[in-house]
């Protein structure tokens, strides 16, 4: 081997596609009473059950596009429930299934951000 060889810096590796378009979390983490918030205390579970049976009703739900999951804390709780959504790395937080479904519709689906829901 050459001492030029020795000096080139190495390639990055090939970044690996995802095995999920989109990996949607909720935190579902439920905290006792008069602990800090929790987004399990705020409709994280109901929020999560109903992306979930929309993803299934769209056909969304399987290997290589969408999977939504539970997460434990993400040490964003004072910000009220959230989810964040891989390989982008987008959080959001929100109040209802409305905006659970406008998450779904132009970011999953559609692959916008929705601006007004993104946690920053």
């Amino acid at each position: 081997m050459s001492s030029e060889d020795e000096s080139a810096p190495a390639a990055p590796p090939a970044p690996e596609r995802s095995f999920y378009k989109n990996h949607v979390f909720f935190c579902t983490n439920m905290r006792d009473t008069g602990e800090r918030r929790s987004c399990g205390r705020h409709g994280a579970v109901e929020a999560r059950d109903h992306a979930k049976k929309r993803i299934k009703e769209l056909k969304l739900a399987k290997p290589g596009s969408v999977r939504i999951n539970n997460a434990g804390c993400m040490e964003r709780c004072e910000l009220g429930p959230c989810l964040v959504i891989y390989p982008q790395g987008t959080w959001y937080g929100y109040q209802n299934q409305t905006d659970v479904d406008e998450i779904i519709d132009r970011h999953v689906v559609g692959g916008e951000i929705v601006d007004r829901l993104k946690l920053r």
